[in-house]
């Protein structure tokens, strides 16, 4: 963790990584259900935050993301039969190529323009799966969904749910991984040089415009990744799994953990998402109304938001990181990072 000493680092780093491999032993169907959504959502945050922290560029489109990985993953395997590994690869690699090839427009978009960009894409996607019927069952939903197998390993039977939380908490760690290494590399020194100034990175040589297009791409393939795992977890997908309201999730997560830190994905994805499913519960409880829910869910963001921008404006992990050295970051009046790190 960057200004974190090393050893300290290391040792916080492999406490949490131990204490995330051992929760599965001791929770149950429902609770490994939730751990493996959380992590889904690390895998997706991972990739948002980097766009978001290095690249400056505010995305509302993830969920679209999310769910052409999902589709792609489903279609491939139950109508084609493609093997689900392979399938998996191709739910990285098709919406990596759909971001590629929108982003070239939608990136010279800049501030609030390209966040309503994104957010239309994310409505043009859902209306696409709604309307061909024929071969995503539409607003139906598509059923059937073939389990994932790892080779000669199939992820079925009644160790299932615990299985497939141990394979969403490798992805996420892969994610985090890549991502760290990303940033440490000689493009992520440009990348962090566009965080700090996008006039002072074009000054100094930096492909501006090809970074950005490439971390756009970067982050809708975990995002897509994400997305074939969790059609393979739930055997059934449909518009409604994808809501405007996930993306918005998955951009609050960002927030929270910390925008440009490599580990901010790892922390605020998990504390937004069990906040999340409080309410939720909350919101179920009897003598609710239908609506409150999404009501609790549409406060929560809002009170974080401002939270956040008022009080920690660069995030859990920054916070934690100046609280470790002994002092707190001073509050600035943007969430965005001045500079990188992880």
């Amino acid at each position: 963790m960057s200004g974190i000493p090393r050893s300290r680092g290391f040792w916080i780093g492999l406490v949490a990584v131990v204490a995330t491999l051992a929760l599965p032993v001791a929770l149950d169907d429902s609770q490994l259900t939730v751990y493996v959504f959380m992590c889904l959502s690390v895998t997706v945050v991972a990739g948002l935050s980097l766009l978001l922290g290095f690249a400056g560029q505010v995305s509302l489109g993830q969920g679209a993301f999310y769910a052409i990985g999902a589709y792609t993953a489903a279609l491939l395997t139950k109508l084609v039969g493609v093997p689900p590994l392979v399938s998996l690869a191709a739910a990285a690699v098709f919406p990596a190529a759909v971001a590629a090839i929108i982003g070239l427009p939608l990136l010279r978009l800049r501030g609030h323009y390209l966040a309503f960009g994104t957010l239309a894409f994310q409505l043009i996607v859902l209306s696409a799966i709604s309307e061909t019927r024929g071969i995503t069952g539409g607003d139906t939903g598509f059923p059937g969904i073939p389990t994932l197998s790892l080779g000669p390993l199939s992820l079925e039977g009644p160790q299932r749910t615990f299985a497939f939380a141990y394979v969403s908490w490798l992805l996420a760690l892969l994610a985090l991984v890549c991502t760290r290494n990303l940033v440490r590399s000689r493009p992520g020194r440009g990348l962090r040089a566009l965080a700090t100034s996008e006039p002072g990175a074009l000054g100094s040589g930096v492909p501006v415009g090809r970074y950005k297009l490439q971390v756009f791409a970067f982050s809708a393939a975990l995002a897509g990744i994400a997305g074939g795992v969790y059609a393979f977890f739930a055997q059934y997908i449909s518009p409604g799994s994808f809501p405007v309201l996930l993306s918005i999730q998955f951009l609050i997560m960002a927030t929270v953990g910390g925008l440009g830190s490599v580990w901010g994905a790892a922390v605020g994805a998990p504390v937004v998402y069990l906040v999340v499913q409080v309410l939720a519960n909350l919101g179920t409880a009897p003598g609710m109304p239908l609506r409150a829910p999404a009501i609790f869910s549409y406060a929560l963001y809002a009170v974080v938001l401002v939270a956040i921008m008022l009080l920690l404006p660069a995030g859990l992990v920054p916070s934690l990181q100046g609280w470790l050295q002994g002092k707190l970051p001073a509050l600035r009046s943007t969430a965005l990072p001045r500079s990188g790190g992880g």
